[in-house]
């Protein structure tokens, strides 16, 4: 109900001065101005598609102010709940939806940030966490209970790259054009990707992602 075979996609990729939450609070001021907006701009619109589909309105914070729970929190909570899951597994969609309903229980929000994943269950570009390794500089960004982006800060450093790659047992010059695009250096960055259709189905609620689509295309589709 949540995916498309073409999306159109927000990407950004920034410098980080000292700490990756860097990026996290950029979503949040980001995040924030578009429902903000949506909801000054587009009442009449967002009214008329409630009749249609009726729907709660969607609740979040000011900028600087929405939810930043640790990866570790929630997966304390699902497991309170009754939920059987590892400390390193990742949220099937199941688990991601109970911790929605959780999180709007216990804090009264529909969009939270959730930093810190395993790395075990990131890609080899992402910087673990200088504290504990198994730990990762990673976050997800959730609405109404589903995930709308993954995000990191990426590694730059070439040395990093290389040991993550092999341990992964990648073979290095197989992605040799990659780690050379830090030879000259970099500074340290992050960045996200979202799929604005998904924002717009959870912003309102309507359930299938191709409603937030003028021609979606699926892998049963394919026109008009």
């Amino acid at each position: 109900h949540r995916h498309l075979c073409e999306f159109t996609g927000l990407d950004f990729e920034m410098a980080i001065d000292e700490h990756y939450y860097e990026v996290l609070r950029m979503i949040d001021g980001c995040f924030t101005a578009i429902f903000d907006g949506l909801n000054s701009r587009y009442a009449a619109e967002i009214e008329a598609v409630q009749r249609q589909y009726p729907f709660e309105p969607f609740k979040y914070r000011p900028s600087g102010q929405n939810l930043v729970i640790q990866f570790q929190e929630g997966i304390a909570m699902l497991r309170e709940s009754g939920v059987e899951i590892g400390d390193f597994d990742d949220l099937d969609t199941e688990s991601e939806r109970k911790l929605g309903e959780l999180v709007k229980a216990k804090y009264d929000t529909d969009f939270f940030l959730m930093p810190r994943y395993p790395s075990a269950i990131r890609p080899f570009y992402t910087m673990p966490d200088p504290e504990d390794p198994r730990y990762s500089n990673s976050f997800d960004v959730f609405m109404r209970g589903e995930e709308i982006l993954s995000g990191a800060q990426r590694v730059h450093d070439m040395k990093i790259l290389e040991e993550k790659i092999k341990a992964l047992g990648i073979e290095v010059e197989t992605v040799r054009d990659y780690i050379d695009a830090f030879k000259f250096g970099a500074p340290p960055h992050g960045g996200c990707g979202v799929g604005l259709e998904r924002v717009v189905m959870l912003f309102l609620s309507v359930g299938n992602i191709r409603e937030t689509s003028m021609f979606p295309r699926d892998p049963n589709r394919l026109t008009p």
